[in-house]
């Protein structure tokens, strides 16, 4: 059996970037492992706070970081898979993640799902990562936005329900598994290219980044009054 473990944690510093929308023309998604122990914390309200890491910029708070994304994961299995699609190296934090993750399903995490990573934080899964112009650009592929969108794994963000330090190499215990069966990939397509799914993202409740709750209460009154 494959160990669960954090491969690497990952963390942007801010740069100019042509391709970011963001004020300034800064983007921290440009995120490279760092070593030693990270402190991570809950980094306040949306648009307010950034990054739930320390030393990790994010430089648009319109749209990232807050308590609801406050620390992002992706699988290196699926960096993988995209490195065999896109017929070049994806090396640990390429799409913009603070913990590249083995053997962990990411996107097949329930909403509301807890990790304990190592002896630190307890995290919990909000959402999945909508992609971005920023994305899009950081990583330089034609049609970049429908492939990431296709694929339906993009990976998980997480609140931070207990603070900590993690580091390269520290095991990930799933401490809580809600009994809905609401998974970041079935999140990702109602918000993305089935809003016919919404409905379906209710029972994960306030565990929900709230944006989705929103949009999953809203249609299904939508509907009420058709």
């Amino acid at each position: 059996m494959t160990a669960t473990t954090v491969l690497t944690v990952n963390a942007g510093r801010p740069k100019a970037a042509s391709y970011t929308n963001a004020p300034g023309g800064m983007t921290g998604i440009d995120k490279r492992p760092v070593e030693g122990p990270v402190r991570v914390c809950d980094p306040g309200p949306e648009g307010e706070g950034g990054s739930g890491l320390a030393g990790d910029a994010v430089c648009d708070l319109r749209y990232h970081g807050g308590s609801h994304q406050a620390v992002y994961a992706f699988a290196r299995e699926e960096l993988d898979a995209w490195e065999r699609e896109l017929g070049r190296p994806l090396p640990n934090g390429s799409f913009g993640e603070n913990l590249t993750t083995a053997g962990l399903r990411v996107s097949g995490a329930l909403i509301g799902e807890r990790w304990r990573i190592g002896a630190g934080p307890v995290l919990e899964v909000t959402s999945g990562r909508i992609p971005c112009r920023t994305f899009a650009g950081h990583i330089g592929e034609a049609r970049w936005l429908k492939r990431f969108t296709r694929a339906a794994a993009p990976g998980a963000y997480f609140r931070v329900v207990t603070p900590g330090s993690v580091r390269a190499g520290d095991p990930v215990e799933i401490v809580h598994r809600p009994d809905h069966g609401v998974t970041v990939e079935l999140q990702f397509r109602a918000v993305t290219t089935r809003r016919d799914l919404l409905p379906l993202l209710l029972p994960a409740g306030d565990a929900l980044h709230p944006e989705a709750l929103r949009k999953a209460r809203a249609y299904v009154a939508e509907l009420a009054a058709s």
